[in-house]
Parts: structure tokens; sequence; C-alpha cells
């Protein structure tokens, strides 16, 4: 990122919270760093200069922006600002005015946002239309308070290009991170937790997702109408509706995540609505690799035109349904000669090699019947569904078309240790596997 170069006549000023602060705002000049003590400063504050607003050393985050239940707390009209080790809280509610506790206006680059804590009923960080800037090791919290729908975004990136969003904790807002028409992005090692959706992508491209975790949400992953992103080493846990969400994504690599427990709780199930690991809607050509999909109620769901996605070296353990593949196209879900580890899987392995000798095919005609006609669950075990399953397989013609797996795993290559990354990179290496899409 860029710096700034401090002009020879920068001062420091320390600021007390008996003192005017938006008028020792105003007189700054561009390389300032204000220094506020401890205490509370009331109001909703402008900045129209490339300063540094921060607190003492010893002081940290006792320096308290308060907004009184109204507007923007900071309102960043410049670019090259940072914003460090603050309080910032109380600021306004509406979200059509898209009340933030920092709000950047149209263009603010080279911003700096780290090692604050923000808490409000509003937007946390919203950003718009600027370029290379950080937001690093805060933690935002919103007004549970307040119904999900109507709280504002922890962080909003919007029309922004290069915004690395990196160790932060964002919880009891609407969405954790809501990335619209951005691209060029990295939200890396953040912590999304008790939210809507942890991170949710709409109209954006080029994108990494990296190394972040999201759990008691309806959706860990919510990735919208976009495409290029590489979305790797992510965990999901406890969510409700979906581990991961994918509508209308396209020519992106979703690999080495690890999804867990999603589940709808029984107060909320109506028909139709299961806790799906990955639900992959009208979304083409994308690569799904290395990940672990444990303990939900439908492992993957594929429907609306899906096709040409290469689903290979995944590990489905302990879903009661491990595939629900809503389409009249054939799908091999291997690569290389790599498959798919299969915790219900019962073929064997005589050659030794690691591979089944038994083509996995999760789905048939019955699974189909009951998707359309869900009461039919009913029968799961009478005789009548036991014959028709085993004339179906008497006479494969009748079998309709879905997934199949040629290759699957003995063995999980996410057995050690799901959540270390590096072995699963080492397993998949023994595997042979190819990144490639």
């Amino acid at each position: 990122m860029p710096l700034l170069m401090t002009p020879a006549n920068a001062n420091e000023v320390t600021v007390l919270p008996n003192d005017n602060l938006q008028e020792v705002l105003d007189n700054a000049i561009d390389g300032d760093t204000i220094i506020l003590s401890a205490g509370r400063y009331r109001g909703n504050f402008v900045i129209y200069r490339a300063i540094h607003l921060t607190t003492k050393p010893n002081e940290q985050q006792k320096a308290i922006i308060d907004a009184q239940g109204d507007g923007h707390a900071l309102l960043l009209k410049n670019s090259h600002i940072t914003i460090e080790n603050l309080t910032i809280e109380n600021w306004g509610s509406d979200l059509t005015e898209q009340h933030s506790g920092i709000y950047s206006d149209e263009k603010a680059s080279h911003l700096v946002i780290q090692n604050n804590y923000l808490k409000g009923d509003g937007f946390g960080i919203w950003l718009q239309k600027g370029e290379s800037i950080q937001v690093i090791k805060n933690t935002i919290e919103g007004n549970l308070a307040i119904r999900s729908a109507d709280r504002g975004n922890g962080i909003q990136l919007s029309i922004v290009k290069n915004v690395e969003v990196r160790d932060n904790e964002v919880f009891h807002t609407r969405d954790g991170l809501y990335i619209i028409s951005s691209q060029g992005n990295v939200l890396k090692n953040n912590t999304m937790h008790d939210l809507r959706y942890g991170i949710h992508y709409m109209y954006s491209h080029s994108n990494k997702v990296l190394n972040n975790t999201a759990y008691n949400t309806r959706a860990g992953y919510a990735l919208m109408s976009s495409r290029n992103l590489t979305v790797d080493g992510n965990s999901t846990f406890d969510s409700e509706d979906y581990g991961f969400l994918m509508n209308f994504i396209t020519s992106s690599i979703i690999s080495n995540n690890h999804i867990k427990d999603v589940w709808t709780k029984p107060e909320n199930k109506v028909l139709g609505r299961d806790g799906k690991g990955l639900f992959v809607y009208n979304s083409a050509y994308n690569s799904i690799y290395g990940n672990v999909i444990d303990t939900t109620e439908i492992g993957i769901h594929l429907t609306a035109g899906s096709e040409n996605t290469k689903v290979y070296a995944n590990s489905f353990i302990n879903n009661p349904t491990q595939v629900k593949y809503v389409s009249n196209k054939n799908q091999e879900w291997s690569q290389d000669g790599v498959g798919n580890y299969w915790s219900n899987y019962l073929g064997w392995d005589m050659n030794n090699d690691k591979i089944g000798d038994v083509i996995f095919e999760p789905n048939d005609g019955i699974d189909k019947l009951m998707w359309q006609y869900p009461e039919m669950k009913m029968l799961m075990d009478s005789p009548a569904v036991i014959i028709l399953r085993w004339v179906q397989r008497q006479f494969p013609i009748l079998k309709p078309s879905g997934v199949k797996d040629s290759f699957p795993l003995m063995k999980s290559p996410h057995a050690n240790k799901p959540e270390d990354n590096s072995n699963i990179e080492l397993s998949l290496a023994k595997l042979n596997v190819k990144d490639v899409h």
C-alpha cells in the first residue's frame, strides 16, 4: 500500500474529552496525528484531512467516539486516513441513510482501519468506491435487541478494489462481511458468528476468501452472482440452512474448506427445509475439491443447471443424504482417477490401490421420487420400496440419470486433522490430485 509522505510541518496533537474534537479535526493538516485521551467524545465527526486518529498506547480503546444514536460516528472524506485503537459506538440505525460507525466518502482510498472496537445498530464499517484499504483486527458487535433483518452488516465493501480485510471478529450484525460489485479483495482469518450470513458476496469477481471461520449462522458463506472466486481453507459449523450457498457462481474454486453440523432446528422445520453442507444453484464451471462435509442433513445439493462442475477429493462424512442431484444429465464426480470419500460407501478394494472397485452412485430413482413427493418418506423401509430398489439394480436401464463416482476413495484424505490444511494438501498429493479447473 502506498504511504503518504508526512509533511515537515505535521503535528502531533493531544485532545481531551472536553475539547472541541471537530474543531481540532478541521484545523488539522495532512500528516497530523490526533491522539485522543481516555474519555467520551460525543458527536458525529467528519475527517477532511489525511490524518492518523488514535489514542495513547496505555489507553488503548479507552477513547470512545459516541454518535449519540444518530448518523455516522466517523465520516471519512479524504484518502490516507488511519483510524486506530478507538472505541466507536451508538451510531444511527437508519439503513437507508447507511448510518455507520466508520463511513468512507466516495473514492476515499489508502485507508487503514485497525484494532478498533465498534458497537452499534447500523453498519459497522462502510467502504465505497475506494481502493488499497486495510481493515485489520477490529471487533464489530451489533445490537441483539434489533430484528436481524433491520441491523446493518458488520463490514460492507461496495464498489471497491484491492481491500484487505483480515483478523476481524464480527457478531450480532445482519451479515458479517458483505461484498458487492467489488474486485481484487482478500478476506482472510476473520471470525464471524451469530449472524445471518458470515460472508455474503454479490456481483463481484476475482476475490479471495481464505482461512475464515463462521459459526452459529443461517449460512456460513453465501456466494451469489459472482465469478473467479478463490474460497480456500475456510470453516463453518453450527449453521442452520447452509454451510456454503452458491447461487450463480461461475469459474470459481471452492477448496479445502471444512463444513460441519448444518442442521435445521426442529422448531423451524418445514417441508423442504433441510440443512445443506453445499447448496449449488445455477452455478457452473467451478471446481469443488478437498473439502470436508461432515454431519449435515444433505451433504451437497445441486440443482437448476449446476453442471460442468468438477467435484473430487472431498470427504462426505455422516450425512444422512450425501447427495441430492436434481437434473436429467449424468455427472461424473472424479478427476484424473480420484473420486471422493463417502462414509456410506460399501464397496471393496481388491487391488489395494485405495480406490474402490465398485462405482458409487448416491441416488437412485426412489430417491428422486421422494424428493418429488416427500410424503413417501414414511414408506422408506416398506417391502414395496425395497422391491423397487432391487428391480432397479437388476435392470440398470431403468436407472435415472444422476451422479456417479467411478473412483471412490476408500479412506478420507482428511482422516487425521481435517482442520489442518497442510495435512489435507499432503494427502491429496499422495493421491496425485491435480488442481484442474
